[in-house]
């Protein structure tokens, strides 16, 4: 799956020259939490909803409602804005999305093309939508957890054969280390799940938790 699939393109944008005010009411209007900033064409900065709040004056400010809009008048989104946009291409994977995101400690990436034109933008709720999705976890399959122990070569194909020959059909799977072991996660079609558990417990791939998730 590609952020381009993903992303929601043609989003609304402002200049560097809008106002607070102005790009206050955009967000609010469309519950948006980020702007790109975009000048002749190019990519110049981008702006959130927090950037926004540092510079509203706090409610428990003296000024009345005309002199905060009248001061929100005067500020421009180019002083407020973050200049070093973090993008992301539009044909790159959802993965490499979630990881700029985590590794940059932020909530949406701006989706450029090949030509570095602005041609989308991704969230953090676009990545969990695509990640429910790719784990299959709506369709209301069987998860099991097994114990692999270590991360060898044919350890899956050991696995996957048990459950090949007993017809379970695999939805989706993944593996992670805890505590410097390693477990798999698969998702499956399992209607006799206690002859599963004797059959991998006899091979030394113990489950360790079952559940079922989803519709």
């Amino acid at each position: 799956m590609f952020v381009v699939n993903r992303m929601t393109p043609n989003p609304v944008t402002v200049n560097s020259t809008t106002t607070v005010a102005d790009a206050s009411e955009i967000m609010r209007r469309n519950k948006f939490r980020r702007l790109p900033v975009i000048n002749i064409g190019s990519l110049v900065g981008i702006v959130t909803d927090r950037d926004l709040q540092e510079v509203s004056p706090s409610r428990a400010t003296t000024l009345s409602i005309f002199e905060l809009n009248y001061l929100l008048s005067k500020v421009q989104v180019k002083e407020v804005m973050t200049k070093n946009v973090i993008t992301i291409r539009d044909n790159a994977t959802i993965e490499e999305a979630a990881l700029l995101m985590y590794s940059n400690k932020i909530g949406g990436l701006v989706v450029v093309d090949e030509n570095d034109s602005v041609v989308g933008i991704i969230t953090e709720t676009d990545i969990f939508k695509s990640f429910v999705d790719i784990m299959g976890l709506t369709s209301g399959k069987t998860r099991i957890t097994i114990k692999l122990h270590e991360n060898k070569v044919g350890m899956l194909n050991k696995i996957t054969g048990i459950m090949t020959d007993m017809g379970i059909n695999i939805n989706s799977m993944a593996s992670y280390s805890i505590d410097q072991e390693w477990e798999l996660v698969i998702r499956a079609d399992i209607t006799d799940i206690t002859a599963l558990s004797e059959k991998l417990a006899s091979i030394g791939y113990p489950i360790t938790h079952v559940a079922q998730i989803g519709n």
